[in-house]
């Protein structure tokens, strides 16, 4: 059954395809759920991270992200925690971008690594890196971060710049009473540096000990004051994410919108995740989890049981989360840095 599946794909018909008809032909990965930074809206200020033993090693991470490819997903995320900071990183990338089936390899970082692995991640083949970066204000970004610092991602992202990256991109969360009166100069910043940016609505994820609904600012909000200084154009363009995009007149700059809350993203969802942990999460709000780490290691010579598990998995793929700020408790108890953003 498993060979006759895989047959069809090479006949052009993806078989990872969910209940919904939405076919899935994009990962994403976290690499680590470990990080430099203790960003406000991501994890607590004293986390605890999982111990190495329960983490996939590089090579089962590889050995994944191969059989995702082999069964019709294009396209993979690189994300954590911060995933630049994992020891001996350089080694995935490298062996990650001779896999003939992608199309596309990117990665999600904070960027305080980047000054020293830019030119590296461009020689694997990564096409896009989104850089997360909600402050231009020293003292703000290290409010938000807790132990960030600006100049090392600033620096980050110009490396980035230099080594001839042409596709990168600011994720932004703005939050009320902290940074969102800075929407207008990480636009700028945007536009002179030829970057596009997109803001995200704050997604409920992991206990913070604070009130996300009393800090959230809704993308219709932020939609509404960038059209008060730029003259916007909603466009087709897709990364093959959630992102809406509007180019600004007369920049290179597009502006995306990623919301969760005030438009849900779901219905063309071709999306699913691996944690660091080795679970495949059909979806970011969701819990239902297929281990895949037990499947790995106890069959290292053969990747049928991984490819059924996975064919399998679309049977319960969610038609959508269930994201509400109003919840006392978050939607989902894990962090972002477990599942990655």
């Amino acid at each position: 059954m498993l060979d006759k599946t895989v047959e069809k794909f090479n006949n052009d018909i993806s078989p990872l395809i969910d209940p919904f008809g939405r076919a899935i032909s994009y990962l994403r990965v976290s690499l680590t759920d470990r990080c430099d930074f203790r960003c406000v809206y991501c994890m607590s200020e004293k986390m605890t991270f999982l111990p190495k033993t329960t983490v996939l090693s590089l090579e089962e991470i590889e050995r994944i992200i191969r059989v995702f490819s082999e069964l019709g997903v294009k396209k993979v995320r690189l994300t954590g925690g911060e995933p630049l900071v994992r020891r001996g990183i350089d080694s995935l990338f490298k062996s990650i971008g001779k896999i003939k089936t992608l199309d596309e390899i990117t990665l999600t970082t904070n960027g305080s690594q980047l000054q020293s692995k830019a030119q590296m991640l461009k020689d694997s083949g990564v096409e896009r890196i989104n850089i997360s970066l909600d402050s231009l204000d020293p003292s703000i970004f290290k409010k938000m971060t807790r132990i960030g610092d600006l100049n090392k991602v600033l620096d980050g992202i110009h490396a980035a710049i230099e080594v001839g990256f042409k596709k990168i991109k600011i994720n932004t969360v703005l939050m009320k009473r902290i940074n969102e009166k800075e929407l207008y100069d990480l636009v700028d910043y945007a536009i002179k540096y030829y970057l596009d940016i997109s803001f995200i609505e704050e997604m409920p994820l992991g206990n913070t000990v604070y009130d996300r609904q009393s800090t959230s600012v809704s993308n219709d909000d932020i939609l509404f004051k960038l059209k008060e200084k730029y003259l916007l154009s909603k466009t087709d363009i897709s990364t093959s994410g959630p992102a809406e995009y509007f180019c600004i007149k007369n920049t290179q700059t597009k502006v995306g919108l990623i919301s969760p809350h005030s438009h849900n993203f779901c219905e063309n969802c071709n999306r699913v995740r691996i944690s660091c942990k080795g679970e495949l999460f059909l979806c970011l709000g969701h819990d239902t989890k297929i281990e895949l780490m037990p499947l790995i290691r106890d069959n290292p010579n053969n990747d049928e049981p991984l490819k059924e598990a996975i064919l399998n998995s679309m049977a319960i793929k969610p038609k959508s989360h269930n994201f509400n700020l109003a919840d006392e408790k978050p939607s989902v108890v894990r962090f972002m840095s477990h599942t990655g953003g």
